[in-house]
């Protein structure tokens, strides 16, 4: 039965997102999102509803002050030590530049948002959602740094400039933005607590309500517009980075992330830490990742296959993990 019911929940954590890239499909099909309507719509979602939704998610964190220092200190670094492995693997894999900027950013980059956090909840409750949400005011900011130096590291252009454009590229990304802003506004709060105001945000009704609706559309449009972009004939052409990609989000991510966790501080990190890093290391790439390889020049074709496969594949990884660390009594 609790075989049963874990395999479900993994299931029915990531069909909503499959059902929701294939109607983005037929729409293409359809001919009701062209190319044209996608890639526009792709500019909306990276530079307006994505941004808005992280901010929303960092202004929802009640407090940062309770948070284990080593905890963060081991995810921020079981990330770096994935990025730094995959950036050495995958020059191994394709010679084409684009290619390789679109895989190193599939292997770090999980879906922590869409389908982590509320993947911790379900595993530990309450308190898997409030470490869970936590982590992801630093893991966030992480995975969109990052992506921005694999993106750049790998752009075609020349010249001793490129640092420069990497430095840009992250003071200007609208994803770090939102996060920033959302830290200030945080901050902001904090201190009107100290200073006895008890004036907040969403005291504000239509701004808030207006921030809300924008957040709401970045998750299912991003998926429409995934749908519409993706090619079932790329599958062949790409076949070789699409296997990789997904072998190492799905099955060595999770092992060295969870595992290292588990071997290293099992006696330290509670099963709702553990929830934490299943979110973190355990979920399929981010949906985020294919409008940012759109704007940044990376394969964005390989990106949205990447994030398809390690959807579906996830099913069954989430289930595995999940029951591993029930039988070994973390959870």
């Amino acid at each position: 039965m609790i075989i049963m019911e874990s395999f479900l929940f993994a299931l029915n954590s990531v069909m909503p997102i499959i059902l929701t890239v294939a109607v983005g499909y037929f729409l293409k099909k359809a001919g009701l999102m062209t190319p044209e309507f996608t890639k526009m719509a792709n500019k909306l979602v990276f530079r307006v509803f994505l941004p808005v939704m992280l901010f929303l998610n960092v202004y929802s964190i009640e407090s940062i002050a309770d948070i284990s220092f080593g905890f963060v200190l081991y995810a921020a670094s079981a990330v770096l030590i994935i990025f730094a492995l995959a950036a050495a693997a995958v020059v191994l894999v394709t010679d084409k530049s684009e290619r390789r900027g679109a895989l190193l950013q599939g292997s770090f980059r999980s879906n922590y948002a869409l389908i982590g956090i509320p993947l911790a909840t379900s595993l530990f409750g309450a308190e898997g959602a409030q470490i869970a949400t936590v982590l992801s005011a630093i893991l966030v900011p992480v995975f969109n740094i990052l992506a921005v130096i694999s993106l750049s590291i790998y752009s075609k252009k020349d010249g001793g400039g490129k640092l420069k454009r990497v430095l840009l590229g992250i003071a200007k990304n609208p994803l770090i933005i939102g996060i920033c802003i959302g830290l200030l506004t945080l901050g902001i709060r904090a201190l009107f607590v100290r200073l006895g105001f008890s004036f907040r945000l969403s005291s504000v009704g239509a701004v808030f309500g207006a921030l809300k609706y924008l957040s709401n559309l970045a998750t299912p449009l991003a998926l429409l517009c995934l749908g519409a972009q993706f090619e079932f004939s790329a599958i062949t052409e790409m076949k070789k980075e699409i296997i990789f990609g997904t072998l190492v989000r799905c099955v060595v991510v999770p092992t060295l992330g969870i595992g290292g966790a588990y071997l290293l501080f099992k006696d330290v990190f509670s099963g709702a830490h553990f929830a934490a890093f299943v979110a973190a290391f355990g979920t399929p790439v981010a949906v985020s990742s294919v409008p940012m390889a759109q704007e940044m020049g990376a394969d964005h074709s390989l990106a949205g296959q990447l994030v398809v496969w390690t959807t579906i594949l996830s099913a069954f990884t989430v289930f595995i993990t999940s029951f591993i660390l029930k039988s070994i009594g973390v959870f």
